[in-house]
């Protein structure tokens, strides 16, 4: 070997005899065979999701051999995107998301694996409106043309003899728009109310003054509707059942620990959500938001077959047949071993 040439490999080899004796200096890492990349929104009602990860419920389910991804999304159309591209196995979702995936992708994309939330939306108004009627001429936001809360707003004024048009005409001038503008622009008189999910519909009444004119709960039966739910990609499902069913379990134990430490889970939730955001929720809005809430790994079937006819109703959705949409033989087997019935189908 020439002078230059062991010039050239001298440093690399020194720092590979130094990188080696280091590694043989420290314990063996286990090497995380597999992965699971999930994703979740930080809001108060992906309350499990946030708990799963923040108490290490997932972590633990998962074990050493899986690496845990997490991705925090702001919409459910981002993160079907990154369902349908392959950069996310799973994720917690809202009801019309799942539905356009399943639509989109003729049945074959997505199954629900399990329920995670039920209420917590409603119709807020300035406090001059107490009447459906009285909505004539005004302008009503929602988070976003097409999402769950847009979905039940128009289908609620259809069945009031109010039409709204998809391009903010009719009776009632319907605005998709951000939540947080949503509060600045009720705040300046530019809409006189909004079809939100908490914690927005309780900043709306505790912070600028609003009034419930619909609880969504009271057009449910027993008040049970689903806002979010836990959807896997097939190929994932069939490829990793057992990864799906350690996901599976640690959802069961957040959704348990949320009903059972209701106090120790709200913040739990709202550090969680103020690490992602950079901004807590105030204790007062989030005590209301979480009483319109309830927790079940239920994911509320029948509910989601009639917001699907909704959307169908209102133009916002092409007839779909939703035969196929759930998979929940994990989530029922592992009901069944610790002795409790399967969810309703």
């Amino acid at each position: 070997m020439d002078a230059s040439r062991a010039r050239r490999r001298g440093p690399r080899l020194g720092l590979a005899l130094l990188a080696l004796a280091c590694s043989q200096g420290e314990p063996d890492a286990p090497v995380p065979s597999s992965a699971l990349r999930l994703g979740y929104f930080a809001n108060v009602t992906h309350a499990p999701a946030l708990i799963a990860l923040d108490r290490g419920l997932l972590a633990e389910a998962l074990g050493p051999d899986v690496a845990l991804e997490p991705h925090a999304f702001n919409a459910g159309p981002e993160a079907v995107e990154a369902l349908f591209s392959g950069a996310l196995d799973a994720t917690y979702i809202g009801p019309n998301p799942a539905i356009n995936a399943f639509a989109r992708s003729r049945g074959e994309a997505i199954r629900i694996v399990a329920g995670c939330t039920s209420g917590g939306a409603a119709l807020v108004v300035a406090p001059s409106i107490a009447s459906p009627e009285a909505l004539r001429g005004r302008k009503l936001a929602t988070p976003q043309l097409g999402n769950t809360q847009d979905v039940a707003l128009r289908s609620w004024l259809k069945g009031q003899g109010l039409s709204a048009t998809l391009e903010g005409a009719g009776d009632v001038a319907v605005v998709p728009q951000a939540n947080a503008q949503t509060l600045e622009t009720f705040r300046a008189g530019e809409i006189q109310g909004a079809w939100v999910p908490e914690p927005w519909a309780s900043r709306l009444v505790l912070e600028a003054g609003a009034t419930v004119l619909v609880d969504e709960r009271s057009l449910w039966p027993d008040g049970r509707f689903v806002t979010t739910h836990l959807i896997v990609r097939t190929a994932f499902l069939h490829e990793h059942p057992e990864l799906v069913e350690r996901l599976l379990r640690a959802h069961l134990a957040a959704v348990d620990f949320a009903n059972a430490s209701p106090a120790e889970a709200r913040a739990l939730a709202n550090a969680a959500i103020a690490r992602v955001t950079g901004q807590a929720i105030a204790a007062p809005v989030l005590e209301r938001a979480w009483g319109s809430l309830a927790f079940t790994v239920d994911p509320i079937a029948a509910s989601l077959r009639k917001s699907a006819a909704d959307a169908t109703a209102v133009g916002l959705l092409d007839p779909v047949d939703l035969d196929g949409i759930y998979d929940l033989g994990p989530l029922d087997a592992i009901l069944a071993a610790a002795g409790r019935p399967p969810v309703p189908r």
